[in-house]
């Protein structure tokens, strides 16, 4: 069977408030992820009764900050350091902070750098 994606697209000022309602209701998180194009898009996957629900918002480059979720979903602290580490993305609030000592990275924010261009 192939599940339909159930994927909602919300503004980062909606975030903790879905989120909250999505822990009341007995969801898990799944993941967190981070991509960055033009900007920063995000999803949360969330799981109950093995059915997926995702939460995707975009944050600009120039405004790139969210809340964190890890008061709500402790486990999310994980995800939140990664993105932090990786994509320079700030997260405010996490419930435990590495500041910016999560990962060991040869370059900061790897992934919003761009790679070099070989000649």
């Amino acid at each position: 069977m192939i599940e339909q994606a159930n994927i909602t697209t919300l503004e980062r000022s909606e975030l903790l408030s879905k989120v909250g309602e999505l822990f009341n209701q007995g969801y898990r998180l799944v993941q967190i992820c981070c991509t960055l194009k033009d900007a920063f898009e995000l999803s949360y996957s969330f799981d109950k009764d093995h059915a997926l629900l995702t939460l995707r918002l975009q944050v600009s480059r120039e405004d790139a900050q969210v809340p964190s979720v890890s008061g709500i979903y402790f486990c999310a602290l994980v995800y939140e350091n990664e993105m932090h580490d990786l994509f320079g993305l700030n997260v405010t609030d996490m419930a435990l902070d590495f500041q910016g000592t999560f990962y060991k990275t040869a370059i900061k924010t790897p992934f919003n750098t761009p790679p070099p261009i070989a000649k």
